[in-house]
């Protein structure tokens, strides 16, 4: 019995393919230094600085999204940093630290050499983030926004998955996006979160454009529903590309409208275990 004969051009076919049909060129989706929110390391940095940097290091990690941990004082730290070619282009800020005194927020951020400072969360009463919520945030954000922008600094607001609640046709978050300032406001789009919230991370990223400056880079487990709190077990932050988010679409999308600022985040319990894996994940990811 004679053997089927395969074309070249079918072989070519199969190989460009990867024989599912899906045209793959090799190239490279994430391209971009690998950054992590310091927050993964909480349990750490408490037990030594310069050892949980060693660690950071090398992972290949460039990029730092936070701020001078206790021990240490920011010289200190910025040296630490400096030695092992570690950069801070972004703070965080609490939300009634920037309204109390945004300067000071200014000070500790250009100390780090920050050009982004975030917030991450609105204060509210648990469960029932509401319209009234929204609007002193809108209020609050172009005031803080303002300052930091005539500082050379850019405010973003960092979202938890409660500005989700409906509200007229759209949500709580689309209210704050179109009442605050582009000038003052910008956005960090933590990709977990929106999508614990019940959105769309690919929609809002196209939806909202260049009003998106940084992102967290987080992955929910599959199976999971969310909702409005905020707050999911620490189990069920998994590693990049397991869980339910469609992160090749989410990236490419993040290129698209402008993102150069990716922090993973890893909010389990076992992030030693996990980081490695997001990172080598982000690393061979192809289109």
């Amino acid at each position: 019995m004679m053997k089927p004969h395969i074309s070249l051009a079918l072989m070519a076919t199969v190989l460009l393919t990867g024989g599912n049909g899906y045209a793959q060129s090799g190239k490279k989706i994430y391209t971009f230094p690998i950054g992590v929110q310091s927050y993964t390391y909480r349990n750490s940095f408490p037990k030594g600085v310069a050892a949980t940097l060693d660690t950071i290091q090398s992972l290949g990690i460039t990029e730092m999204e936070g701020s001078t941990p206790k021990g240490v004082t920011t010289e200190e730290f910025k040296k630490m940093l400096k030695d092992r070619n570690i950069s801070i282009p972004g703070t965080g800020a609490g939300y009634e630290q920037l309204v109390k005194d945004p300067m000071e927020v200014v000070q500790k951020a250009k100390e780090l050499g920050s050009q982004f400072v975030m917030c991450a969360w609105i204060p509210h009463q648990k469960g029932n983030f509401t319209l009234e919520n929204a609007k002193k945030a809108v209020e609050d954000f172009n005031r803080v926004g303002k300052v930091l922008k005539e500082n050379g600094l850019t405010f973003c607001y960092h979202n938890h998955g409660f500005e989700f609640q409906p509200y007229e046709d759209g949500t709580l978050f689309d209210y704050i996006v179109k009442n605050t300032n582009p000038d003052y406001v910008s956005f960090e789009m933590d990709i977990l979160w929106a999508t614990h919230g019940g959105a769309d991370p690919v929609k809002l990223l196209n939806k909202y454009g260049n009003r998106w400056k940084l992102m967290h880079l987080k992955d929910l487990k599959k199976g999971v529903k969310g909702d409005f709190t905020g707050n999911t077990p620490q189990e069920n932050d998994v590693i990049l590309g397991t869980g339910q988010i469609d992160m090749p679409m989410v990236l490419k999308t993040a290129r698209k409208v402008g993102i150069k600022h990716y922090f993973i985040e890893d909010e389990s319990n076992i992030w030693s275990y996990q980081l490695p894996k997001s990172i080598a994940y982000l690393k061979n990811l192809t289109e």
